[in-house]
């Protein structure tokens, strides 16, 4: 059975507005347990909430300083052509910049990017609908040691998102970076007017500002706040409405390969012990699955475990600002992913440490080796994980 949503802000519109595509149910999943390290893996500590197995040496990103403020790097003199490399500049017209992958029409990537704010704090909000299905997800610290997501979509369009969260200063730099729509519901009030300020507000979906596109789905006696819910095709709609549903212009792209062009070390395990929470990436039949809080993390739509391609740790400076963020008084995070930084980039089973770049506020990450060589991420979904400088809870072992 097809539900509406409600439009708030005009009744003409009300008028126009055809059923959209109804939020499917939440898919009950089974459990499946963290898999077991082989006997020469160096383990994950036990003081965290992933296995319980003895503790690994922590590794922590390479010690070099990554730059606070924003600063243009020297142009990269010619390098001569790399085989197999996929970008960073004139993608076939078949292939999504974001993922390096061929679709299947290349209609798909008509349309304007999606970035979806996503609850992950507190557990009860797990799992959440449609994280497997995003091309880019990027986790980063919200407020009092808690994450939350910002997904973007591109590929896939979804039945159902969620729960819906609200917006940080993070997002004031996610939708210029991809030339995205971004919908969430609420925000700090000076991180609402900076929102409205910029230059990416005539794509903006919120109930903030009295959008539509979001429905209440009640589920037992979680609180009203982590029942909100979308679908990419309401939201969509509603771009379309307004003329915004168009394709994206990128500034600059990524650099893809299906083998990496630098050796690196083995990276079975991977764990990222934030304040609040444990995201643990174990390598199984080809691509990184996670576990949040020592649980399997799933997609509420599918069931599946969530499982990526790249998992890219982006250390960057993390800034306490003098806007409250709620009731316990938590400042609100500026965290500063402008100029060049240290990265680790997870691909293939292996780390490669590097740098991250982003010299324009147009412009998405991009990434190169220690030596200042491109560093192409495998084709297919990436995970960012964004850390403060001198993070030293990332954890890593062979197997």
């Amino acid at each position: 059975m097809k539900k509406q949503f409600v439009w708030i802000f005009a009744v003409c519109w009300l008028v126009a507005c055809q059923t959209p595509t109804a939020v499917s149910p939440t898919t009950s999943p089974t459990a499946i347990p963290i898999p077991s390290p082989t006997a020469t893996s160096t383990l994950l500590p036990t003081a965290t909430a992933a296995p319980t197995q003895p503790p690994p040496t922590a590794t922590a990103l390479p010690t070099i300083a990554p730059t606070a403020v924003p600063t243009i790097p020297p142009t990269p003199t010619a390098t001569p052509a790399i085989e197999g490399l996929i970008g960073p500049t004139d993608f076939p017209a078949n292939v999504n910049p974001l993922t390096g992958l061929v679709v299947s029409d290349p209609a798909v990537l008509a349309k304007r990017p999606l970035a979806i704010k996503i609850s992950n704090a507190p557990p009860f909000v797990r799992p959440q609908a449609g994280l497997g299905s995003a091309d880019l997800v990027f986790e980063h610290y919200a407020e009092g040691g808690a994450t939350r997501f910002t997904a973007v979509f591109y590929t896939h369009d979804v039945e159902k998102v969620g729960s819906i969260r609200s917006a940080r200063l993070i997002d004031l730099e996610i939708p210029i970076m991809y030339d995205a729509a971004f919908a969430y519901s609420g925000s700090a009030g000076r991180v609402r007017e900076q929102i409205r300020a910029s230059s990416f507000y005539e794509r903006v979906v919120s109930p903030d500002f009295a959008h539509g596109g979001f429905e209440r789905i009640p589920d037992g006696d979680k609180p009203a706040t982590h029942t909100l819910f979308t679908n990419t095709y309401n939201l969509r709609f509603i771009l379309d409405e307004r003329g915004q549903n168009v394709p994206p212009t990128f500034a600059n792209g990524m650099a893809f390969r299906a083998e990496p062009l630098q050796a690196g070390t083995p990276a079975g395990r991977v764990e990222i012990a934030y304040t609040g929470t444990n995201a643990t990436w174990v390598w199984i039949n080809g691509r990184y699955s996670r576990w949040t809080d020592g649980e399997p993390h799933l997609d509420a739509n599918s069931g599946e475990q969530l499982r990526f391609d790249n998992i890219v740790v982006v250390a960057a400076e993390h800034v306490n600002t003098d806007i409250v963020e709620d009731t316990n008084g938590e400042p609100s995070i500026q965290i500063q992913i402008w100029g060049e930084g240290s990265a680790s980039v997870f691909r293939n089973g292996v780390r490669i440490n590097g740098r991250w770049h982003r010299a324009d506020p147009s412009h998405m990450l991009t990434f190169t080796d220690l030596n200042g060589n491109i560093l192409p991420l495998t084709p297919g979904t990436t995970f960012f994980q964004l850390v403060p400088l001198g993070f030293d809870r990332l954890f890593v072992a062979e197997k």
